[in-house]
């Protein structure tokens, strides 16, 4: 009986192995998910990190975009324009100009340090109307100047206006810098235009102080020549009749 069922069970089992397999089951390997797992994180950790990186380099690109850009209000024109109008002025001068030659041709002649003795009544009255004309003529620049200086305050009060506006709204380092260095610019205008200022009415001052030496001085050589009246009465013999 048990030689019949070895028998049996070997000539089934090359059957059974010729015929196909219903099922499969599939093995599951946990510590090989967990690893995977792991991979995939550190991947995304490295593409998280490298677009953190390009954002940061964005942002700095971008500051320093703002940083280099420049001013864009500009006080430069009218700076200019009103610097050459007060130095315009300043040139149109009458009579003594700002000129060391001019001054010292005219002390030389109209303000000289002694008249000469006797000195006819009519080259010092004509001198003295040359004198009166140049301090009357530099009064009159003075004002002109100081008009002029008037006139510069309403450009100025704008141009103040519009960098102030600018250096609020003012993006990067580059352009509060430029607004900062254009206020100083003003500001030296400014200081330019009293300047001028100063220097007119120093000019109109210092011609009615010569004036008036000039005149102390004319008055002594008057005096001179009308106590030089030569050698005085002398004696002499008449005949009155014939």
């Amino acid at each position: 009986m048990k030689a019949v069922f070895i028998l049996g069970a070997g000539l089934l089992l090359p059957v059974l192995a010729g015929r196909p397999a219903r099922a499969q089951w599939a093995v599951y390997d946990g510590a090989n998910h967990v690893e995977n797992v792991l991979i995939a994180a550190r991947e995304l950790q490295e593409v998280n990190q490298e677009a953190q990186s390009l954002l940061n380099e964005a942002t700095m690109l971008a500051n320093q975009a703002r940083n280099l850009a420049s001013l864009p209000y500009s006080t430069l024109a009218p700076l200019e324009q009103s610097i050459a109008q007060t130095q315009q002025l300043l040139g149109q001068a009458q009579g003594m100009t700002y000129s060391t030659t001019s001054i010292d041709q005219a002390f030389s002649g109209t303000y000289p340090a002694a008249l000469a003795s006797p000195t006819s009544a009519s080259q010092m009255q004509g001198d003295a109307q040359t004198r009166w004309q140049n301090a009357r003529a530099a009064y009159q620049d003075s004002l002109r100047v100081q008009a002029g200086v008037v006139g510069n305050l309403d450009g100025t009060r704008d141009q103040v206006t519009g960098l102030v506006s600018s250096s609020q709204s003012a993006e990067g380092a580059l352009q509060a810098q430029q607004s900062g260095n254009q206020l100083a610019a003003l500001q030296t205008r400014q200081l330019a235009d009293l300047t001028a200022t100063s220097a007119a009415m120093a000019r109109a001052q210092a011609l009615e102080g010569a004036r008036q030496v000039e005149a102390e001085e004319q008055a002594r050589a008057q005096l001179t020549n009308f106590l030089n009246y030569g050698a005085g009465y002398q004696p002499g013999s008449a005949q009155m009749f014939h």
